[in-house]
């Protein structure tokens, strides 16, 4: 019996394919990368530079987050932020959005008036336009209400490419605030958890934040750690870099509401999704420069250096704990929070 289980969750998608970490991973390179195979998705990055006479930097991304609206944002508002992000960590500025909407027959005029105009009013706000996009309506239980999927593209503004392979020992990994926000806002949103307290998800576009670094200080790699947390993105940068990043746990930004309920629910604040922060690798010398440019934006108050890369153990994420004990943290191997973003 449980050997028929195991072939049973080999040959059917579970919900962890979409969380982020290693299962996720396995899916891509399996069948994705194995039959779109080419120098640009080989990449495996949020969003690809491609090569015109302009260099454009392009991405696309879906929303099905459950429920459609949670404390700090809503499904629009969402598809806005994650799209501009994956272009202000691939160093571009965004410019224009596609939106592509998947309805289910019988879901709420005056809630989907509410999603768009979110959505309108972030893309105003961030200085993007929506030029183009589709609708489809389908059948009662064909899909949870409201599906989104977003694409964009933006105009390269960094003079040097920002790639992993840049990474060097002895390089800085810096985050502009806490983590954990925007997972447990939406689990307990959908749980109606009563927590004795509301978190607001950290839900924001990240352009303003990031530019005024391009340039200035010398960014190795960026990337913002959306599904699989903070861990499975180091996680990521590790693996693709063959080096070591060590990480101060106590110099992890984490707010005391967040800490309370991952303590009360059982979840490691590390692996949780964020939707308002952006993971910068840069240069040892560089690092105190790029911390007073972060702080001086409301998105960057709370930035901090969280940790240093090294030569090995390779491939790994070490944290150092607040009792000055060293543990390796993983990829996410399973889906704790799904439907997220």
């Amino acid at each position: 019996m449980r050997k028929k289980m195991v072939a049973a969750k080999k040959d059917t998608i579970l919900l962890g394919h979409g969380s982020g970490g290693r299962l996720m991973h396995a899916l891509i390179k399996e069948e994705l990368l194995a039959n779109f195979d080419n120098p640009f998705l080989r990449q495996l990055s949020d969003g690809v530079v491609l090569p015109f006479k302009e260099p454009i930097a392009f991405t696309t991304d879906s929303f099905v987050v459950s429920p459609l609206k949670f404390p700090g944002g809503d499904i629009g508002k969402l598809a806005v932020c994650g799209t501009i992000n994956d272009l202000a960590v691939s160093g571009a500025h965004p410019l224009y959005l596609s939106c592509a909407l998947i309805i289910e027959e019988g879901f709420p005029r005056v809630l989907f008036n509410e999603v768009i105009r979110s959505l309108a009013l972030e893309a105003k706000k961030a200085g993007v336009c929506v030029v183009t996009g589709d609708c489809k309506v389908v059948q009662r239980g064909a899909c949870d209400q409201l599906f989104i999927n977003t694409a964009g593209i933006g105009t390269v503004i960094t003079h040097k490419p920002l790639a992993i392979k840049n990474i060097s020992p002895g390089d800085r990994i810096i985050i502009n605030g806490a983590i954990a926000q925007h997972g447990l806002a939406v689990l307990a949103t959908r749980k109606g958890l009563d927590l004795g307290f509301t978190i607001q998800s950290d839900c924001a576009s990240l352009h303003t934040l990031i530019e005024p670094l391009i340039n200035t200080i010398d960014i190795r790699f960026m990337r913002d750690p959306t599904r699989g947390g903070l861990a499975s993105t180091l996680n990521e940068i590790a693996e693709a870099s063959g080096l070591a990043l060590f990480i101060d746990e106590e110099k992890i930004p984490i707010s005391s509401k967040v800490k309370v309920a991952c303590e009360l629910l059982g979840i490691d604040p590390l692996y949780v999704a964020n939707e308002g922060k952006v993971i910068m690798i840069v240069k040892e010398d560089d690092a105190k420069k790029a911390l007073g440019l972060l702080k001086k934006h409301p998105l960057g108050e709370d930035a901090r250096s969280i940790g240093t890369v090294k030569n090995s153990p390779k491939a790994k994420v070490i944290v150092t704990t607040a009792i000055g004990t060293q543990r390796i943290v993983d990829m996410l191997t399973s889906e704790p929070l799904p439907r997220i973003c």
